[in-house]
């Protein structure tokens, strides 16, 4: 069933004047789906912890058993043009930091392919203070967009794509995580 143009035009604003909810609505779906294969996979001790603010550099904390993953989310349409994302180095500082890029069908809101840029469990986030620094989004009074210190942008070739949330699982926590 189609939706009427003047639906989809709503629906294309709601997007556009809505994208902060959206983000949160993908991070809500990726813990459900996450909490959802870690359950089947026999895993039930799964703690989730949500950042206050992003200063830290990272939006979650997935913790299985002995490994607490401090992710930092970004969210696009799977046909989205993005080509790069804005990462704070101070995720470089938490152990286990990575970043989980969430492609997603806007129409549906079903999540994936991903992208990945992180170590393996237990270890930091690759050293990202070569990549070039990220700017502010609108200039001074001289047009002039200063430089962020602690923001790199880090390019979309840089990071490893993940067809499923099973492999995501495993790239956050090893092939077989500890269940009870």
């Amino acid at each position: 069933m189609g939706f009427p143009t003047e639906l989809l035009s709503v629906m294309a604003d709601s997007d556009f004047l809505h994208s902060s909810r959206r983000e949160k609505l993908i991070e809500h779906v990726f813990v459900g789906e996450v909490l959802r294969n870690l359950w089947r996979a026999g895993v039930h001790e799964v703690d989730i912890l949500r950042a206050e603010t992003d200063a830290a550099g990272y939006d979650i904390i997935i913790e299985v058993g002995t490994v607490s993953r401090h992710i930092q989310l970004k969210a696009s349409a799977q046909s989205a043009r993005t080509s790069r994302q804005k990462i704070n180095v101070a995720l470089c500082s938490k152990n286990s930091g990575c970043v989980l890029w969430v492609l997603f069908n806007p129409s549906t809101m079903e999540i994936g392919p991903f992208l990945w840029f992180g170590g393996e469990p237990d270890e930091p986030l690759p050293d990202i203070t070569g990549f070039p620094v990220g700017k502010h989004t609108k200039g001074n009074a001289e047009g002039v967009k200063a430089e962020r210190r602690n923001i790199r942008v880090i390019a979309k070739r840089k990071f490893t794509k993940v067809v499923s949330i099973s492999g995501v699982i495993e790239k956050l926590f090893g092939p077989t995580p500890g269940s009870e």
